[in-house]
Parts: C-alpha cells; sequence; structure tokens
C-alpha cells in the first residue's frame, strides 16, 4: 500500500494539551504573510490541493486570533479546534507528500536533503548514513 493509501486511513490523533496553542498562534500570525503571498500567486491556484492546505491553515489561524484565552477553553472550543488542526495538519502531510514525489523525480539530490530533514520523523539525521 502506498504512502498516501495509509495516511487516508490513519486516524489522526492530534491532542490540544500537547500543543502549546499561544505558540501555534503566534507561529502562524508570524507566517501568515508568506502564506498570503503563496495564495496571491495565480499559479499555485491551479494546485487546488495546495490552495485548500492554505485555506485550511488560514482558518485555524483566524480560529486562534479570534479567541483572546488560549489556556482554559471550554470542551466545545477544544473540539473545534482539534478538528480545524487535525484538517490543516492532514492537507500538510498530503502536500509534503506529493513534494517528495515531484522532487524524487525532477531532483533528486534535493530529495535526498528532504529525507534526510524529514520533518515527520523525531529521530530523522542530516547526515548521510
Amino acid at each position: 500500500m502506498s504512502a498516501v493509501g495509509i495516511l487516508k486511513r490513519h486516524e489522526y490523533n492530534l491532542r490540544i494539551d500537547k500543543a502549546d496553542l499561544v505558540e501555534l498562534r503566534a507561529y502562524l500570525l508570524d507566517k501568515r504573510e508568506f502564506l498570503m503571498r503563496l495564495l496571491e500567486n495565480p499559479n499555485l491556484l491551479e494546485h487546488d490541493s495546495f490552495s485548500d492546505m492554505l485555506w485550511a491553515i488560514f482558518h485555524l489561524t483566524e480560529e486562534l486570533i479570534c479567541r483572546k484565552e488560549l489556556k482554559n477553553l471550554p470542551e466545545n472550543d477544544i473540539k473545534h479546534l482539534l478538528g480545524d488542526m487535525k484538517r490543516a495538519y492532514r492537507t500538510i502531510i498530503f502536500e509534503w507528500i506529493e513534494y517528495m514525489k515531484y522532487l524524487k523525480a525532477e531532483y533528486p539530490y534535493l530529495f535526498s536533503l528532504a529525507m534526510r530533514t524529514n520533518p515527520f520523523n523525531p529521530n530523522i539525521s542530516v547526515y548521510v548514513p
């Protein structure tokens, strides 16, 4: 089974108590202008899944911005934010896989470094084995 097939069936069990929502909000706000520039690029609008990823990230960012307090959220808000986080995370993963396929086919030397700096592998090493 392909990585995409496995990930389509994967249950994304994110936990807000493991995430620092204040830090996440700050990070997303810091990247907001860059992400906006990507969304404005007419070449990227042709890639629906990439645009969907950006919209999912923007939505999560807006949800976090609209809440002044992120420490003691009501249970319904936590569930809602978890859904938004899962949506964004899932779209990021699928876009990353597509990008890796592209790099492997077109730029194997870039693919090699990308695999050695894989953000989804906590035991990764940049050093060539």
